[in-house]
């Protein structure tokens, strides 16, 4: 559903941020998008959503380009950005200046969504709640517009313990084996028990983009007391030395989204050699 073919972009005036990125996402997953500051996760984002234009190469998003920005495409995009755009407008008139974009979109869904998240002034000035309650707005909007693709550039920024719960709840209720929801993060453990699959972007290359069953077949996730040659990469903290190694005995084990990020970093080629293996 969604295909970026030989991707090439940069900035004016700066070092090109991609240079022949491929990279391909199926319906049926909750895509993590995960990178260093600075690695391109949010233009990554906004060229799926068609929101920024390739240099060169292609990306087609349910089989047409998404540079096209054909309305039956992106009526069918749900992009919910880290930077909110905020109307000077009462959440029940937000909700009749946008939601015809939309044609799948359910109002009691939305109203739904906002009595979880506890908003339950329907004519309460957007401008006017906190940065948590217009983020929980928002999300309820994307939620409830119904769309094919639902891309999140740091959603749960600004949200407090019990909403993240909350929202995790949600995402569970609305993904399906159609729907592609690709989310950009740096707190994957607020995400840890929702992502099915990973995606990591690094130097303008997608180093990895694995499932977690493919990820713990090959990984082991376990606690050490010295490294040795299995090991990929090592923490140390209060509870142990938390390691990921070679999963050469065929372990079973329960994946550390946090660690694996860092053991892919730190030693990219190793990674890259045990999962083209």
């Amino acid at each position: 559903m969604i295909t970026l073919s030989n991707i090439n972009f940069g900035y004016h005036k700066r070092e090109p941020l991609f240079k022949g990125l491929n990279l391909q996402l199926e319906g049926g997953h909750i895509y993590g998008l995960l990178g260093k500051n600075g690695a391109g996760k949010t233009t990554l984002l906004k060229i799926v959503a068609g929101l920024r234009f390739a240099s060169s190469g292609t990306a087609t998003i349910l089989r047409e380009s998404a540079a096209l920005r054909k309305q039956e495409i992106l009526e069918q995009i749900s992009f919910l950005p880290e930077e909110m755009f905020i109307p000077h407008l009462k959440i029940s008139r937000f909700i009749d200046v946008y939601a015809p974009f939309y044609p799948n979109f359910n109002k009691d869904q939305f109203y739904e969504y906002l009595s979880e998240f506890e908003i339950k002034d329907r004519n309460a000035s957007i401008q006017k709640l906190s940065y948590g309650q217009k983020k929980k707005v928002l999300i309820a909007f994307a939620l409830a517009q119904n769309t094919k693709i639902l891309i999140m550039d740091e959603p749960t920024n600004g949200l407090d313990i019990p909403s993240k719960n909350i929202f995790r709840k949600l995402m569970a209720q609305i993904a399906d084996d159609e729907r592609i929801i690709l989310v950009s993060t740096h707190q994957v453990r607020d995400l840890h028990s929702l992502i099915d699959a990973i995606v990591i972007l690094d130097n303008g290359e997608i180093v990895l983009h694995k499932s977690n069953d493919e990820i713990i077949q090959k990984l082991l996730f376990t606690i050490e007391k010295e490294s040795n040659e299995q090991t990929i990469y090592a923490e140390d903290t209060l509870r142990g030395r938390f390691a990921v190694k070679e999963n050469l005995t065929k372990e079973e084990s329960l994946m550390d989204i946090e660690l694996f990020f860092n053991a892919v970093i730190m030693n990219k080629e190793r990674i890259k050699q045990i999962f083209n293996h």
